[in-house]
């Protein structure tokens, strides 16, 4: 039976169009005549059955219907973009691992080490997509994910690899010449929020049996590595896991405003759609991972 599939040019001229919203810009990219774009639009317009575009004087603007089948398109090309470059690198052979990630983690602790996964299976290719928020596999190429969070994800093997436990951190120009601030003089300072982690400072003063009535106020920023550089300028106190700035901590470059950590109920996990528990690399890539995260919790005395 055959396939109702578009033709790949009809797809290739409309994502192009459908991202610039301009038939010129993308005959542009794709070498071919603005009639010729035309052309394949209004084929694949006639193929759908429905409207893509709105034409008009200045130009064209997506329809609603054009607005969704452009999303899905584009996923779908990217895809297939990812799944040719593979092919291509590895001429065929080999395997590519696809891991979502929340970003500081991965630049931080992950990067550091994967050298030593790929020195021992040369044949495997790991690419990292940035991924912060939740998630569902199935709307996705990835292959499982580096998440931090609570395990109970439906479908998935949650493999535990640590801990946050933040302290709170500043320059060390905001401490006013002390060693360390009291857990008053913490609250007296600006305080940094991340915004995916609303609740982290309240909890951190709960934990020294204090409330703070502005404990949820102040800058906020969605990544640590932010978070790092407004309390290196002097923006204010933030709550950060050391092993994330330890090169910062170890400079000076910020300080630890109070040896008092938050230990909390949710960690970093490794993620693993059920229905690929049974991938070779992705099997070798999870003993490696779970192999490095155990000895880093030893050498830190997190065990």
């Amino acid at each position: 039976m055959r396939r109702k599939i578009p033709s790949t040019t009809a797809l290739l001229a409309f994502e192009l169009a459908a991202r610039h919203e301009s038939f010129t810009r993308a005959a542009e990219e794709l070498a071919l005549t603005q009639s010729a774009v035309c052309r394949q639009i209004a084929g694949l317009e006639d193929f759908l059955g429905l409207r893509l575009f709105r034409r008009t004087k200045r130009g064209v603007t997506l329809t609603e219907a054009g607005v969704t089948y452009s999303r899905q398109i584009s996923a779908r090309l990217d895809a297939v973009e990812r799944d040719t470059l593979s092919v291509m690198a590895h001429h065929g052979q080999g395997a590519t691992i696809e891991l979502g990630v929340v970003p500081t983690f991965a630049t931080r602790w992950l990067l550091p080490r994967l050298s030593g996964f790929l020195e021992r299976h040369p044949g495997v290719t790991v690419n990292l997509t940035n991924r912060s928020r939740p998630f569902l596999f199935a709307e996705t190429e990835l292959d499982a994910a580096l998440y931090f969070g609570d395990a109970g994800w439906p479908g998935t093997e949650a493999h535990f690899l640590m801990r946050e436990n933040p302290v709170p951190v500043c320059s060390s120009r905001l401490l006013g010449g002390a060693s360390a601030l009291t857990p008053d003089e913490v609250a007296a300072r600006p305080l940094l929020q991340q915004t995916t982690r609303p609740y982290a400072w309240r909890e951190w003063f709960a934990s020294l049996g204090m409330r703070i009535a502005h404990d949820m106020t102040g800058a906020r920023h969605e990544l640590f590595t932010m978070l790092a550089q407004a309390a290196m300028h002097d923006m204010g106190v933030a709550l950060i896991p050391p092993f994330l700035i330890r090169d910062e901590l170890d400079s000076g470059r910020l300080v630890v405003a109070m040896n008092h950590a938050l230990v909390s109920n949710k960690a970093y996990y490794l993620i693993i759609p059920e229905r690929k528990a049974e991938s070779a690399a992705l099997a070798a890539f999870r003993d490696w991972l779970l192999e490095a995260a155990a000895e880093y919790r030893a050498a830190a005395g997190l065990d």
